[in-house]
């Protein structure tokens, strides 16, 4: 009877169009009701809108309203911003340079948010290391922009890459986020880091790289081989920056041994097989994570022992992920949610230094 009602171009044999059918037949059955159909199918939500049955996205596990509102990790200072300032006291630390700075824009603040000025005359890039209601205390950065504080042979291109390689260096700092379109450098910054806190420094035991497989095009089936060879193919980035990375002059052969060092530090690991399992003084970097669901990146960051630190990388401008989007992606769910905390940081980079290439690709296609 349910079917019967529908059109005979929409074969009652189909699980969404059963479902249709039911709506319909509870519209025409119950009148004085409203009868919403609620999905995450837009496919879905469009053939009833069609039939005339009003239907909505399901919004409860929306992060924000308006991907615009996503924190961005930095905050540009006004020009007159010291004059406006009720307290200034400034001294030096262990040769870090801090800041005490009491005044209303204080209090929009979070803990590791990188601000700067622009102004030439008195340039300045800090980061918060802790705030009250209307104080702050900001420390200068580093300034890996230079050759003198390259990170494995590599140098920020740009403030954002500069706040990025601070937050990836900083043990204190447990968690980091890096957004940013295609070419940004999110994952070179990641590895350079990770390669030289746990070959160079000891920091780490090991570094331990994931991500979601899923296929931009057709699934090419099933692969053979262990976990690590199963997600080999996935892991073409990887591969890609350690041959940036891995700058060797003692010829060929200097290469293949440093190559094969570098690979014996990195281990590749299937998202399947993460729960249950605790990673101890790990450098854990979870690529492609704005396809993660946020139950998904729960999952993934509370495997994190005592020493771990996680990076999240990702571009929430190109989920694969079949009913996510930029708002309710794992990744958007995270940096929200970490923002406030003390010992996490987040910036979304925002010039690609890949080529001009790919720069025009990302803005005009």
């Amino acid at each position: 009877e349910m079917v019967q009602d529908l059109p005979k171009d929409l074969p009652g044999s189909k699980v969404d169009n059963a479902i249709l059918g039911i709506a319909i037949s509870l519209q025409q059955n119950i009148a004085d009701t409203t009868v919403t159909l609620v999905s995450k199918d837009i496919n879905l939500r469009i053939k009833a809108s069609v039939l005339g049955v009003h239907a909505e996205d399901y919004y409860n596990d929306k992060v924000l309203d308006d991907v615009d509102l996503l924190y961005h990790g930095s905050v540009e200072l006004a020009a007159d911003f010291w004059d406006d300032l009720n307290h200034l006291e400034s001294w030096t630390e262990d040769g870090h340079t801090f800041y005490e700075i009491e005044g209303e824009l204080v209090k929009d603040w979070y803990p590791n948010q990188l601000i700067y000025s622009p102004n030439e005359n008195n340039s300045i890039e800090a980061v918060v290391r802790s705030k009250t209601e209307l104080s702050a205390n900001v420390e200068l950065i580093y300034d890996y922009r230079k050759q003198s504080h390259a990170v494995w042979g590599i140098t920020a291109r740009n403030r954002e890459q500069n706040f990025a390689l601070n937050l990836l260096m900083d043990p204190e700092i447990d968690f980091v986020s890096l957004l940013g379109q295609a070419g940004t450098g999110k994952t070179l910054l990641s590895l350079a880091a990770a390669l030289i806190q746990t070959i160079e420094h000891k920091r780490y035991i090991e570094i331990v790289m994931t991500r979601v497989t899923v296929p931009v095009g057709e699934d090419i089936g099933f692969l053979p081989g262990t976990e690590e060879e199963k997600m080999t193919p996935w892991m073409g980035a990887l591969m890609d920056n350690l041959e940036v990375l891995n700058k060797t002059d003692g010829g060929e052969w200097g290469r293949q041994v440093t190559n094969d060092l570098l690979r014996s530090r990195i281990k590749i690991r299937s998202l399947n097989f993460m729960r249950g399992r605790t990673f101890l003084n790990r450098f854990l970097i979870i690529d492609e994570a704005q396809n993660l669901t946020s139950k998904q990146m729960k999952t993934l960051i509370t495997r994190a022992g005592p020493g771990t630190k996680v990076v999240c990388l990702g571009n929430i401008a190109q989920i694969d992920t079949p009913y996510l989007s930029e708002t309710t992606s794992g990744l958007t769910y995270v940096v929200d949610r970490f923002k406030s905390w003390e010992h996490s940081g987040h910036i979304t980079l925002l010039r690609g230094e890949r080529s001009r290439l790919a720069d025009f690709a990302s803005e005009n296609l």
